[in-house]
């Protein structure tokens, strides 16, 4: 029996071995003797209802000087794959919604996608967190300036972000009396044409932004810190933080069974929450990373144990071929 995995992501030259979560899951998949595919968004196409793409076999190596090889493009319909990894990094834009549509259709002939598209639209990064406003630090969405100013009056300092960003961008964070307060809020509204996301500022974010990993719904037993840099409010890697291993409290994990059954549900098997003190911040679907830091600092295969979960629900598809 051969499973044929598909991958799409951005450019994988692009990508650091060391640290990429994606590759971490295709060493897996390679390790278990699986078919390895590699695509990228312009890759994919839909003609008379069936999707196709321009698709290469890949081979990964754990080198980061020579860490793949691609083999030359061929035509594959996507319903020949017995499981694609959607591990396309945002923005969450109008093209990413384009190919969730078309692997909904490849899901339709009984490919397994992961994460389930239908899923990655109706689970915003930022504003699935609502869902769950038990584990929530008070956080109002709006387009409307008079109810942010309102807001802020009420909290005195408070973190305003978009809600389609990634890595930390666009953020900042406003206190009562900041003279920049207006022009902030207006350029982020776009003058009350783009609904935000502010959040009552907690300030453990100085002790990291915990990223926390579930898998089918359940929490990998540790979460990376990743601590601020000097003078910074974001602890994202991608805004120069650093990580820093740590247990789950007892709070993580009743965060965790608070989200983790819904996930499942959703068809949403690899997943990070992002967790600030005691309150649940970002619900990342898209592509969560630190997969390899934490497999680094803790002896684990979280890939491995992904993979596990796929191969499960690979039992019995018709997509398998022997």
């Amino acid at each position: 029996m051969s499973i044929n995995l598909g991958i799409i992501m951005d450019p994988i030259e692009t990508i650091k071995v060391s640290k990429d979560s994606s590759f971490a899951m295709l060493l897996a998949a390679q390790a278990r003797g699986w078919n390895l595919w590699y695509m990228e968004l312009n890759d994919l196409w839909l003609y008379d209802g069936q999707a196709y793409a321009f698709i290469r076999r890949l081979q990964v190596y754990d080198d980061s000087k020579n860490g793949f090889t691609l083999g030359q493009p061929e035509t594959l319909s996507l319903s020949h794959l017995s499981v694609i990894l959607m591990r396309k990094d945002p923005p969450f834009d109008i093209e990413y919604i384009v190919a969730t549509y078309l692997l909904e259709s490849a899901e339709a002939t009984g490919t397994l996608v992961v994460n389930k598209p239908q899923s990655l639209r109706d689970a915003n990064e930022k504003l699935y967190t609502t869902w769950f406003p038990q584990c929530c630090a008070p956080t109002l969405v709006t387009r409307s300036i008079p109810c942010l100013l309102e807001f802020l009056q009420t909290h005195e300092k408070i973190i305003l972000k978009p809600l389609d960003g990634m890595g930390g961008a666009s953020i900042f964070q406003i206190t009562k009396g900041d003279v920049n307060t207006s022009v902030i809020i207006e350029t982020m509204t776009q003058q009350e044409q783009r609904f935000v996301m502010a959040q009552r500022f907690i300030p453990e974010i100085v002790q990291g932004d915990k990223r926390i990993l579930l898998v089918n719904g359940e929490p990998i037993p540790y979460a990376l810190a990743r601590i601020p840099a000097h003078g910074e409010l974001r602890g994202n890697l991608a805004a120069g933080g650093h990580g820093e291993g740590i247990a789950l409290s007892a709070r993580d994990k009743w965060i965790c069974q608070q989200v983790g059954p819904l996930l499942r549900e959703r068809g949403l098997l690899f997943v990070g929450l992002d967790v600030i003190g005691d309150y649940l911040t970002e619900i990342n679907v898209t592509s969560p990373t630190c997969i390899r830091e934490l497999d680094k600092l803790y002896g684990l295969d979280i890939a491995g144990q992904f993979m596990d979960v796929i191969e499960e629900k690979l039992e019995g598809n018709s997509n398998l071929e022997n």
